[in-house]
């Protein structure tokens, strides 16, 4: 483990093998069991003279530096409007020293307003342990797993990330279907109201569980779609007007993937207008001009073959 970290910056101990930091192992510091994005005693405005050019120094800061809507950050956290600079500054510190650039940090904190008054140590750095630790995403993909998903560094750790991995490395998601930096979203879903009941909505349509695990393995974005609003609809069209057959939704699971109004529907009528069928990832998988070229070339080998 220690190759993972060793030519990291050495800008906090969290980032180190446990073995090599054992006291500050999260499972064993009591401090993190302390409430999280909340504001220390000491980072009042102790000088009232000053507070007045101290508040308007951290407006420009947020929104001149940071491009981050200070009206909504106090509307949305309160706490920061008493928040020290140095303290709003050391999450710009923590979370560009995980490789994000300025315009990527300003925009997770303006997306969660909660993290400015957030404690580096001990709400940002467990969450960069877990990644790089836990899940064992590489340092340069942490940057990643952030942008794509920011709500990562406000989810508990034992209450969300930790119990939604477990839950899919038991399901497959382990060796060359490994959570990467693409796939660490599905940490922030909810294994009992988010995933569960996806897995069991597919299986409930006839597919067995090995084969609703192939599926989610080959397209992980499964488990991020809405059932009523994506995969009710989708299936219901597959299987009524197309016709189609589960076992090619086994093969081609992407078909989730494709909107339903813009490609699905007006691809398929296309091809029932003129008596034709494609499998589902012929159908999809090209794009509008290539489906035309293929659909005037099916065309007129149909017209050849009827002369």
């Amino acid at each position: 483990m220690m190759s993972r970290v060793q030519n990291l910056p050495p800008w906090n101990l969290f980032l180190f093998p446990r073995s090599s930091a054992p006291s500050l192992n999260p499972l064993r510091n009591p401090n993190f069991r302390k409430p999280r994005f909340t504001i220390s005693l000491n980072s009042q405005f102790s000088d009232h003279s000053d507070a007045g050019l101290l508040f308007r120094q951290k407006i420009l800061y947020l929104e001149n530096h940071l491009n981050v809507d200070f009206r909504k950050a106090f509307r949305e956290n309160p706490d920061s409007r008493s928040a020290t600079l140095s303290a709003v500054k050391s999450v710009e510190v923590c979370l560009s020293s995980m490789g994000l650039e300025l315009s990527a940090v300003g925009r997770v904190l303006d997306m969660y307003p909660q993290l400015l008054t957030s404690d580096p140590d001990y709400d940002l750095y467990p969450i960069f342990d877990f990644l790089l630790n836990e899940v064992q995403i590489p340092f340069p993909d942490i940057r990643k797993s952030i942008v794509r998903c920011p709500r990562l560094l406000v989810s508990d750790l034992d209450l969300q990330l930790r119990p939604a991995l477990k839950f899919l490395r038991d399901l497959g998601f382990v060796g060359l279907n490994a959570i990467t930096s693409q796939t660490t979203l599905l940490l922030v879903s909810s294994v009992e109201h988010t995933l569960l009941p996806k897995i069991q909505y597919l299986e409930n349509l006839g597919l067995s569980h090995k084969d609703v695990v192939n599926m989610v393995l080959r397209s992980p974005a499964l488990l991020t779609y809405s059932i009523q609003n994506n995969l009710v609809p989708k299936v219901d069209y597959f299987l009524g007007d197309m016709k189609g057959d589960l076992s090619e939704l086994r093969r081609f699971p992407q078909y989730f993937s494709f909107s339903l109004e813009r490609k699905i529907k007006p691809r398929h009528r296309l091809l029932v207008e003129h008596g034709l069928s494609l499998s589902l990832s012929k159908m999809l998988k090209v794009s509008d001009g290539e489906f035309t070229a293929r659909l005037l070339e099916m065309r007129l080998q149909s017209s050849t073959a009827d002369g």
